[in-house]
C-alpha cells in the first residue's frame, strides 16, 4: 500500500458544498410540496430559490475546473470490467473476492462509478436545473415583453424537476452507502476530508507524477 493524494482542495470543496447544497434544496423542496413543516412556506422558497443559485454557480465552477485540469477525463466510461464491477458489489465483496480495478490518482473512478456519475452529470443535474429555471420563470411574457416560456404546463415542469429531485436523492444515497466499500468503512470518507487515500501499489501507477501530486 502506498499513501497518495488524490483529491485536490477545490475537488473536496466542490463535493463538499455540493452535498449540503442537494440535501438542503431537498429540505426546503419538501416544504414548498407541503411534505414537511420546518421554515414555512415562503421562507423555504426564498431558501430554496438562493440555494439552487449557489448550486448553480458551484457547478459553473467545477465544470471550468474540470475542464482546465483535465479531469472531465476521469468521467470516460469504459465497458472492458463493468460487468466485472457489478457482480462485484452485487455479491463479490460480501465473499471477500478481490476487487477487479485498482484505483490511481489518474483512474479515480471504477468503470461503474464513471458511467453512474457520468449519467449524474449528463442526466440528473441537466434535468434539475433546466426544470428548475423554467419553474422560476414559467411566464410568457416578462416586464420587457420578451416571450421566456409559452407552451410548457407548469404542472409537467412541476413533475419532471420532482422526478429530478428523487432521482439525485436516490443517486446521493447509493453514494453515501458506497464510501462504505472501501478498505474500511470510513476509508473513503477520510481521503475526502483530507485528499489522501491508501491505495495498492499497481505498476501503472504514478505517484509520483506532479500532475496528480499538485496541490489546486
Amino acid at each position: 500500500m502506498q499513501r497518495v493524494y488524490v483529491y485536490k482542495k477545490f475537488e473536496r470543496f466542490w463535493h463538499w458544498s455540493q452535498a449540503l447544497l442537494i440535501f438542503f434544496l431537498a429540505l426546503t423542496g419538501f416544504e414548498v410540496n407541503d411534505s414537511i413543516h420546518l421554515f414555512g412556506f415562503e421562507k423555504a422558497v426564498l431558501y430554496h430559490r438562493v440555494a439552487s443559485w449557489l448550486l448553480l454557480g458551484l457547478i459553473v465552477f467545477s465544470v471550468f475546473w474540470h475542464v482546465t485540469t483535465g479531469e472531465w477525463r476521469q468521467y470516460i466510461p469504459t465497458f472492458s470490467k463493468l460487468s466485472a464491477q457489478i457482480k462485484y458489489y452485487t455479491y463479490g465483496m460480501f465473499k471477500g473476492e478481490p476487487h477487479p480495478t485498482h484505483k490511481t490518482a489518474r483512474k479515480k473512478l471504477n468503470p461503474l462509478q464513471a458511467v453512474t456519475y457520468l449519467g449524474f452529470k449528463l442526466v440528473m443535474a441537466p434535468l434539475i436545473i433546466v426544470t428548475g429555471l423554467l419553474y422560476m420563470f414559467h411566464r410568457s411574457i416578462d416586464a420587457n415583453n420578451m416571450v421566456i416560456v409559452s407552451d410548457i404546463p407548469l404542472e409537467l415542469v412541476a413533475y419532471l424537476h420532482t422526478l429530478g429531485a428523487y432521482l439525485i436523492l436516490l443517486f446521493a444515497i447509493i453514494h453515501i452507502y458506497m464510501t462504505t466499500t472501501g478498505i474500511t468503512p470510513l476509508s473513503n470518507l477520510k481521503a475526502m476530508l483530507t485528499g489522501y487515500e491508501d491505495l495498492e501499489e499497481t505498476s501503472d501507477d504514478n505517484s509520483n507524477d506532479t500532475t496528480n501530486n499538485t496541490i489546486i
